[in-house]
């Protein structure tokens, strides 16, 4: 016996309509009433043509059709009703079991299933429930096929947009990283413009944490925040008097309380100055703390150990190295000494491991004309008011080029910054 639809998969028959399709009067009628007592609703033909005039009628989810009728055979039938009527399901009713062609007809998909004659109440129904079931599911595939075919189609023209979204928002973080590029050219070429020995080390200080963040393996987003920091450290100088830099430079001991003070407001101003672009603010905090120390005595905050950013830490590290000296100890070595108390031990480790592949500019100093001795080598070329060169970059001075240069300059003051190597 045929199993019965489960309860989750029942049929309502009362939304089904099926085509009986009978030749024999008797049979035809208790086929009618059979399922009509199921709940289906039932029209009947006589043969083949009949039924093919009344495939138009309705959308029917089951014909159920004798085999041997004048005129047409069942096969026939149901072969030209599923040009028709596709989705309909096709069963055939048959007293001579030709089941070698009738299981060729199943495995072909011409027709749903037969059954025998005479047959079982129980398993009729069974099987017309099973046959209109199937064109339930066949009806819902459909349906889900057409919404996945509209949901592709959406999908592919919101990735398409999507595509092109990107691309545009690619196109702004370019424009938008070359303008954050050109914004830190130029304050570099300001602090250059306005105290030349700034522009030189905020490039010294920007490769050693280049090498830093490279060695550390720091996020990109990170990795920025200390590069800019680095070469915008100073930036808050441009605030200060150039004499007072100077000095600061050369006779740090000699400073006043409140000339002191002044230059150690220098982070408070290059962060206010950072902060103008609003994507700068974490590069405005590392700024403030570059002089921070380890062991709080540092400005313009006293932050103490872990309290200082950590990006700060690797800063002031750099930055102390930049700008040793090379007195009585060469600079690596200070920075050595001042782990624990200046520096960060960790940040110290960082930078020695890291230090061997920074390509670090040679230091810079600005001197004045009078200063110039035999043996200073020139940081950069020296040019007359209308261009020409005077002398090159990298040229060793001796008494030779020091009274050309004199010379020159009493004739025609020589304007421009005058910088040799350290």
């Amino acid at each position: 016996m045929l199993d019965s639809p489960s309860p989750k998969q029942r049929v309502e028959p009362a939304a089904h309509w099926i085509l009986v399709v009978e030749d024999e009067e008797i049979v035809r009628y208790s086929l009618k009433q059979t399922l009509e007592r199921e709940g289906y609703n039932i029209v009947t033909a006589v043969d083949g043509e009949d039924a093919l005039t009344k495939l138009p009628d309705h959308e029917y989810s089951l014909i159920l059709t004798d085999n041997l009728m004048p005129r047409m055979t069942g096969v026939e039938l149901l072969d030209r009703a599923k040009n028709i009527q596709p989705d309909a399901t096709r069963v055939i009713v048959t007293a001579v079991l030709q089941v070698d062609k009738l299981i060729e007809l199943i495995n072909q998909g011409e027709i749903y299933r037969f059954i025998a004659k005479p047959w079982i109440r129980e398993e009729l129904i069974a099987s017309v429930h099973n046959a209109v079931q199937r064109y339930d599911l066949v009806c819902r595939n459909k349906i889900l096929q057409a919404a996945t075919l509209e949901i592709n189609s959406k999908l592919k023209n919101l990735n398409s947009e999507l595509s092109h979204t990107v691309g545009r928002i690619e196109e702004q973080n370019k424009a938008l990283e070359q303008n954050l590029g050109r914004s830190i050219e130029l304050c570099l070429g300001t602090m250059q413009t306005f105290y030349p020995v700034l522009g030189t080390q905020a490039r010294r200080v920007h490769s050693i944490c280049l090498a830093m963040a490279n060695e550390l393996n720091l996020p990109s987003e990170q990795k920025q925040i200390l590069e800019i920091a680095a070469y915008l450290h100073d930036i808050g100088l441009v605030g200060v008097p150039r004499s007072l830099i100077k000095k600061f430079e050369t006779e740090p001991a000699e400073m006043e309380e409140a000339e002191l003070k002044l230059i150690q407001h220098h982070c408070v101003y290059g962060q206010e100055l950072a902060t103008f672009v609003h994507d700068l603010q974490e590069v405005g905090i590392i700024i403030r703390a570059h002089h921070e120390r380890y062991d709080g005595k540092g400005y313009p905050d006293a932050l103490r150990g872990e309290n200082i950013p950590w990006l700060a830490r690797l800063l002031a590290v750099s930055v102390g190295f930049a700008e040793a000296d090379r007195t009585d100890l060469d600079a690596v070595s200070k920075v050595k000494l001042g782990s624990g108390s200046a520096y960060d031990p960790e940040a110290v480790r960082v930078f020695l491991r890291a230090l061997p592949r920074a390509s670090v500019p040679r230091r810079q100093r600005q001197v004045l004309l009078s200063e110039l001795q035999p043996g200073m080598i020139l940081a950069s070329g020296i040019y007359t008011s209308n261009g020409m060169l005077l002398i090159p970059e990298g040229q060793k001075l001796n008494d030779t080029f020091i009274d050309k240069l004199r010379n020159h300059n009493n004739v025609s003051p020589i304007s421009q910054s005058l910088l040799v190597y350290c």
